[in-house]
């Protein structure tokens, strides 16, 4: 199995705080890995610094055959992240936001997204302002749909939705992993995330705890 990821005693910092505190992690192509820990345990930060939003200070880090010490910006054209911010313009549609996210592609792969992930007719026309918090989730979802990046990183995704809106985005990851894409989903929701999960990753303090499962040999290196 090719490696997706690869961190190598990562450190990343906010100020002088410290997010990442000599992270190594392996992950391999096509896994669906859950990131579990309590709050403040780094697990958004690890998603933020994956898709190179954050930089490394030192150590290494390959994400999908980007070095992300030189190349944090070419890497996020590969990569989907959905987060605690929906980063939609509220003024603008939910069709419209995937026009201007994705450069204005073809008016039929934004539709076939939005239609995959249920807001359709005048739902899809109407300003994200006036969506509720699930059609809100949704369209961020089509927007991973009609992007097909092969990095998927989920932050508590399935917060806000309904049982349905569950359905869907289990059903997306599934479909993602089948394509060959690999998905790594930072949740409370153990139980649930774990039952289709290929493996679990335990963070805290900024650090890998247990990795169990998958083609992973890391153990807890400290940084202090």
């Amino acid at each position: 199995m090719s490696q997706a990821i690869e961190l190598c005693r990562a450190v990343a910092f906010a100020g002088s705080f410290p997010l990442l505190a000599g992270v190594d992690l392996s992950i391999g192509s096509g896994e669906v890995v859950l990131i579990e820990g309590a709050n403040g345990a780094g697990k958004t930060s690890l998603l933020r610094v994956l898709a190179g939003l954050i930089p490394v200070a030192t150590g290494s880090i390959q994400v999908l055959g980007y070095d992300l010490l030189v190349e944090r910006r070419s890497v996020r054209t590969e990569v989907g992240l959905v987060g605690h911010q929906s980063f939609l313009y509220e003024d603008l549609t939910a069709h419209e936001n995937l026009q201007f996210w994705m450069r204005r592609p073809a008016v039929q792969v934004i539709e076939a997204a939005l239609e995959r992930v249920g807001i359709t007719g005048r739902i899809a026309r109407t300003p994200v302002a006036r969506l509720s918090t699930g059609q809100r989730r949704r369209a961020v979802l089509a927007l991973l749909v009609a992007r097909s990046p092969r990095l998927w990183l989920l932050d508590e995704p399935h917060a806000g939705l309904d049982t349905e809106g569950r359905e869907l985005l289990d059903g997306l990851i599934t479909e993602a992993q089948r394509s060959g894409a690999t998905v790594l989903i930072s949740s409370h929701e153990i139980d649930h995330v774990s039952s289709f999960a290929t493996r679990t990753v335990s963070m805290s303090g900024g650090r890998i705890n247990s990795s169990d499962g998958g083609n992973s040999t890391e153990d807890v290196h400290d940084v202090s």
